[in-house]
């Protein structure tokens, strides 16, 4: 490695703390993994922290944002030898240095993304002022500018948190079976022949396909390989293009402009010169027929140092080899079956023959075994033999026909209080396979069809997933989250409990909702054939390929309340027959392309009386402003990762004579989001304002004291938010305020303690913070503070005077499942 700067504030302890993990990580096994995991971290630190030097020594800037990885690094270089004399017997050790080990690797993390966003904004000044670009840094295959700044449009979550190369890999189940075999010989074929670039992993639906493709990205051995260069895209109906730009999208570089197969071909193999000379690995997750084109491109371009894994129900006999997934073994059924429904190694006689029966029905298939176990667990055992007693014979029934018709029981067997519950998870293939639903877009469709509060649609959310009929991914650092900010909880769905959802009339028996996957220019018959008899579905959910026609006369959506748009264009209008939505509620409009397109057609929204919600995701919200209509009915409105600009400064009509109702809006993921626009403090029935995620957002209008019915005002992860407005003081409705990793504030307003109604608030990393003025005496309903330690000692000073306040100070997330992570 070369050597930092020996002047510089990082480059000691960094060099020191290097060099200790790599001679640990050789000579100790006992912590190996958590080292290998530290390894991987600081290699990926170390061109960031390279850059940061260069720039604060151009720009003559102190190394005081650096101060706080120091102090961690030199701790970790004390912590790191003391784990190699720990003895196998000292479970007590084993304990300590573990948490302290992974409570080392979340801080380093946690600095690897504050550092991106750091390294963008100093590289640019430094281009400023010396008239040029970065210095490429060949460790990071592009210039530290280009990476850093491509970072920022990329801090969006995924099916899993994203760090740098594996990071992308979605997060495995807590509990298998049956896997052992199958990874020993998927390694043994993809790292140790050299002839097999290519191998299809096949066998049906729900049989643990993608399940054992994250257990191989997962083994320390494919890591130690392939390092960083391991990429993990979910196909499944998708373009070879889309393809290619979740790729770029994986590792940060900039998307390319596809016109045509020879543009994504000439792009693919660019990509491949762009990771370099290393080893690569490529998991091409759920493959469908028609793909070929695809997979004859991949192994096309493919050269000795690349892997290439295939999932799919499909063998595809062209290509590669071929590895068949077998189904689950009788015990490994059984005590997937058994851990499932929580029976441990225990099952009274009277079950025993009754899951034996289950069992087989499902033919060994993973998930099936799961949800019906889930079903299951804590009923009776007439449950058990009703269960049993529905499931059809398996000579009538083909496999996949045989997995929805056991996977229909378990819903059949929903009781009459879990009757929302059923509709809450019919209601989840309104969204397009494949791609992760937004927890907060499911509230506002829920709020409206089943009067649910935020926290009792959350509620569901756990409970679907706990009967494994959906994945749920919260990926907020903090361990608490009853605060209401629900932004960063997604879920995901099998693709064949979506075809239950979709496909099985009998659970939709009363046409409650009407789902249309992508069809182009030809109008499915449920639409073209409704000319004399209307559409009675309350809820619509449209996936369209942006080929679609919004004349649609005939049509008649009178009952309608919630509308659910998804496309993949740069363009998009909305339907001609918006206007024949008297009854609609909500509106959730949802771009999955990867830039914000232009919405027209906004107009039609006009003449919708009852129209209270509204949720855009990658909208260019300039497109909207030119023509700004008056929406007096709309309560609430969310932005997802839209580009917002000047978009509220330049508008036809007055922001507060367009929305003179509005409640709630929400911010997230707006990275061009540099200042709060004056214009949107003119909305004095504001009781909720929410900018999360928004790294650009640098400051807040003077105005934004006007705002005086706030209740609720949330800043959370504005990185570069430098101070709060000394009219904040005027915010005395104001109850919870959250700056959470807002680590550039430095100070509070003098009359921070103005805001006298405030009860909770939530200031978590706010490393920078030194001191709080004296003005929080006046705080006297203050009742919660959510911080760490640092900040909690400077609360401390004022605790006795604030008779109500309770400190609670929230550290990284650490796994305490601490022997898990040994094994």
């Amino acid at each position: 490695m070369d050597n930092l700067a020996a002047g510089g504030a990082m480059g000691v302890p960094f060099n020191v703390l290097y060099e200790v993990i790599k001679e640990v990580v050789v000579k100790t096994k006992m912590f190996k993994p958590l080292l290998k995991d530290l390894d991987l971290t600081i290699d990926l630190l170390k061109p960031l922290i390279d850059e940061m030097e260069k720039c604060n020594k151009v720009l003559d800037d102190p190394d005081n944002e650096l101060k706080g990885i120091k102090v961690q690094m030199q701790k970790g270089a004390v912590l790191i030898p003391k784990c190699s004399e720990v003895r196998l017997w000292n479970i007590y050790k084993q304990y300590k240095y573990t948490n302290e080990l992974l409570g080392l690797k979340s801080s380093l993390r946690s600095f690897y993304e504050i550092l991106h966003v750091q390294v963008a904004r100093d590289v640019k000044k430094t281009r400023v002022e010396l008239g040029h670009i970065g210095t490429i840094v060949q460790d990071t295959h592009t210039t530290i500018l280009e990476f850093a700044e491509n970072v920022q449009q990329n801090l969006v979550i995924h099916t899993a948190v994203k760090v740098q190369g594996w990071g992308a890999v979605p997060v495995g189940a807590p509990f298998t079976v049956g896997v052992d075999i199958p990874l020993r010989e998927l390694k043994t074929k993809l790292l140790k022949d050299e002839k097999v670039t290519m191998l299809v992993l096949t066998a049906p639906g729900g049989c643990g396909k993608t399940t054992l493709a994250i257990k191989f990205c997962e083994d320390y051995e494919v890591k130690d390989k392939f390092k960083e260069n391991i990429f993990f895209v979910t196909v499944s109906k998708k373009s070879d293009d889309r393809v290619v730009k979740e790729l770029y999208d994986c590792r940060g570089f900039e998307f390319p402009t596809l016109h045509n197969e020879v543009d994504v071909v000439k792009w693919l193999q660019q990509f491949r010169i762009e990771v370099g000379k290393n080893p690569v690995l490529f998991v091409l997750d759920d493959v469908w027929s028609g793909s070929e084109s695809l997979l004859q491109k991949f192994d096309d371009f493919k050269l000795p140092n690349s892997k290439i894994l295939v999932t799919s129900r499909f063998r595809f006999p062209r290509f590669g080899s071929q590895y068949i997934l077998e189904p689950l073994n009788i015990e490994d059924a059984e005590s997937l079956f058994k851990h499932s429904a929580s029976l441990g190694d225990q099952s009274c006689n009277a079950r025993e023959d009754i899951m034996r029966k289950i069992i087989e029905h499902f033919k060994g298939s993973p998930l099936a075994i799961t949800v019906v176990g889930r079903s299951l667990c804590g009923k009776p055992v007439e449950s058990w033999l009703k269960r049993a007693s529905t499931l059809k014979g398996a000579s009538i029934l083909n496999y996949e026909a045989r997995l929805l018709d056991g996977l229909q029981s378990c819903l059949d067997a929903f009781n009459e209080e879990e009757h929302i519950l059923k509709e809450c998870f019919l209601d989840l293939g309104s969204f397009p396979e494949d791609q992760r639903i937004s927890a907060a877009a499911l509230i506002d469709m829920w709020a409206e069809l089943y009067k649910l509060e935020d926290f009792k649609s959350i509620a569901n959310l756990h409970e679907l997933a706990a009967r494994s009929l959906a994945n749920l991914l919260i990926t907020r650092k903090e361990k608490k989250e009853a605060d209401g900010y629900y932004s960063e909880h997604f879920i995901t769905q099998h693709d064949l409990l979506r075809q239950l959802a979709i496909y099985q009339p009998k659970l939709d028996a009363n046409n409650k909702r009407r789902i249309i996957d992508k069809w182009g220019d030809n109008l499915p018959e449920c639409l073209t054939g409704q000319k004399h008899q209307p559409i009675k579905a309350r809820l619509l959910s449209i996936s369209s390929d942006g080929v679609f026609s919004t004349n649609l006369d005939n049509i008649e959506l009178a009952e309608v309340e919630v509308l659910v748009l998804n496309f993949d264009t740069q363009n998009y209008a909305l339907p001609e027959f918006v206007v024949k939505m008297d009854k609609l509620k909500v509106l959730i409009v949802t771009n999955h392309g990867f830039l914000p397109a232009e919405l027209c057609n906004i107009q039609l929204l006009g003449s919708l009386s009852n129209l209270r919600r509204i949720r855009l995701e990658r909208i260019s919200i300039s497109s909207i402003t030119k023509n700004l209509i008056q929406l007096k009915s709309v309560k609430k409105i969310s932005l997802f990762m839209c580009n917002i600009g000047q978009a509220f400064s330049n508008c036809s009509l007055q922001i507060s004579d367009a929305l003179p109702y509005l409640e709630e809006m929400n911010i997230d993921y707006c990275n061009d989001l540099v200042e709060l626009p004056a214009a949107l403090c003119a909305l004095v029935n504001l009781k909720k304002l929410s900018i999360a995620n928004s790294h650009k957002l640098s400051a807040l209008p003077e105005e934004i004291g006007k705002l005086v019915n706030l209740e609720v005002l949330r800043l959370r992860s504005c990185t570069d938010l430098a101070k709060l407005p000394d009219s904040t003081r005027n915010l005395k409705k104001l109850k919870f305020l959250d700056i959470a990793d807002c680590f550039s504030i430095r100070e509070l307003p003098e009359d921070f303690g103005g805001m006298t109604s405030l009860k909770e608030i939530n200031m978590r990393k706010c490393s920078r913070l030194q001191e709080l003025p004296s003005s929080v005496l006046d705080l006297e309903q203050l009742q919660e503070v959510v911080c760490d330690e640092d900040t909690g000692d400077l609360w401390e000073l004022f605790s006795p005077h604030l008779r109500n306040l309770h400190i609670t100070l929230v550290e990284e997330n650490v796994n305490l499942n601490w022997l898990h992570k040994l094994q």
